[in-house]
């Protein structure tokens, strides 16, 4: 074989989607492209570890959600006084060995038994923009017969902890509480359960008790009103049609003798009482809008948090709009790499797009990673794998650079419409046109329906 055929080979190979070049991921930097069995080895090793970090993790964390610090102090003191004491005959110790068993005993007494509270937890809307308010309730009553001393109440809300003060409840009292739920971050953010705190007054112990179930509160990303997908890019598209011909559309093209398996609802009789021979009506295809928005997940194609937060944002006011036009429309978004996988995944992850508030629910949970995809990549497997693709909105950040837009770009068919929503804050806003795409530069949200407004009027 020649050189220039080996460098050819060479060079394929190289450029297969199996490799681990870039990969990011733990077993990538633990032994590199490495697949033997000293490889596996080692990965396995280090996964059994986390396990059992993990399992002795557990089992620590649940006796320290009992036991306080101050209690591990007191227990550990019982064996060493008191072996202390007895061996070096001091008494002063045996009664501090004695002394702090009764403690602990008589701490573990104020665990036991339960109050006969009813607790409800309720959100009146499950879901949330980022920055909107959200309010959850507590409804609190008394079903056993007596009256109820006060209490605090805890409630976990995200990582933190809100404290509500119970008053003394009379038999069959009812009580609420209403208390604000934070948006400031996209998410989801679990609320609960509300619990109670038990110990005994020297701090030794501390049980909680939960009343309630946990519920979610979904933070959407935000977004805004952009303009119709009925104007603009994707209204020069809709309808227009092809040089491909199909056998029932709208455009009419020609005649042609009947074939069979040829739907009879299209014979031309009148043609076929002139010619003796049975015709059918031949059409030109013509175009459906099938928008198709990918969302890079990459940290390579990001400098910062915000520009990532921003192209969530920009993705969801694409997506929602298209649904809400009736559109047929995709939304995908980089798939992540395991952080034990020997190989780089090349795939694309499809989001919900029957309901706009399925949409977003997806899009509160997505999270950029080094492990994700770059936008190049997602690009050659969205023409690949999504069919008759009319518009495509390629959302990225800073750092994806102009080579890489334009490779994305070549990746689709010459007749696809291609915008590259390009999320940068420092950066000027402005649109601008490269060989096969348009580049939108945004700075903020709303620089995104300025800009699709005015390629609408342009339109």
């Amino acid at each position: 074989m020649s050189s220039a055929g080996r460098s050819t080979r060479s060079g394929r190979e190289s450029s297969a989607p199996t490799d681990t070049a870039g990969l990011g991921s733990t077993r990538a930097r633990l032994v590199g492209a490495r697949t033997g069995v000293l490889a596996d080895a080692i990965v396995a090793v280090v996964r059994a570890a986390r396990a059992v970090g993990r399992a002795f993790g557990q089992i620590a964390g649940r006796l320290g959600s009992v036991i306080t610090p101050l209690g591990w102090v007191v227990i550990a003191a019982i064996p060493i006084a008191l072996a202390s004491g007895y061996a070096l005959g001091w008494l002063e110790l045996v009664a501090i060995g004695w002394g702090a068993l009764v403690l602990s005993l008589v701490a573990v007494l104020f665990l036991l038994g339960r109050a006969p509270y009813r607790m409800s937890l309720g959100l009146p809307h499950r879901r949330a923009v980022v920055g909107q308010s959200a309010r959850a309730s507590l409804t609190v009553d008394n079903g056993g017969r007596r009256r109820m001393l006060g209490a605090v109440l805890e409630v976990p809300v995200g990582g933190s902890i809100v404290e509500l003060a119970l008053p003394g409840l009379r038999r069959g009292a009812t009580h609420e509480e209403t208390f604000s739920v934070p948006t400031e971050r996209r998410g989801v953010i679990p609320v609960g359960p509300v619990r109670t705190v038990r110990g005994d007054p020297l701090g030794l112990v501390r049980r909680e008790l939960s009343w309630s179930e946990q519920l979610e509160l979904v933070v959407h990303p935000r977004t805004v009103s952009v303009p119709s997908t009925s104007t603009g890019l994707i209204r020069d598209l809709e309808g227009a049609p092809t040089r491909d011909l199909t056998a029932s559309d709208v455009a009419f093209h020609a005649l042609r003798e009947y074939q069979t398996g040829d739907d009879r609802r299209y014979i031309h009789w009148k043609s076929t009482a002139k010619t003796g021979v049975h015709m059918v009506r031949q059409f030109e295809q013509t175009r459906r809008s099938h928008l198709v928005v990918a969302l890079s997940l990459s940290t390579h194609d990001f400098a910062s948090e915000a520009e990532f937060e921003l192209a969530v944002s920009v993705t969801g006011s694409l997506g929602v709009r298209a649904i809400r036009d009736g559109r047929t429309v995709s939304v995908v978004v980089s798939t992540i790499t395991p952080e034990f996988a020997k190989r780089r995944l090349y795939a694309v992850r499809p989001l919900a797009t029957h309901m706009a508030d399925r949409l977003l629910d997806d899009l509160a949970v997505v999270d950029a990673s080094i492990g994700a995809l770059p936008l190049r990549d997602m690009a050659r497997i969205v023409s690949d794998g999504t069919p008759g693709i009319s518009v495509a909105f390629l959302v990225c950040g800073s750092r994806t650079r102009t080579s890489e837009l334009r490779a994305a770009a070549a990746s689709f068919p010459p007749d696809v419409e291609i915008v590259a929503v390009v999320c940068d804050p420092d950066a000027a806003p402005g649109m601008r046109r490269l060989a096969g795409l348009n580049v939108l530069t945004i700075g903020y949200l709303e620089e995104l329906r300025l800009a699709l407004s005015r390629s609408a009027a342009v339109a």
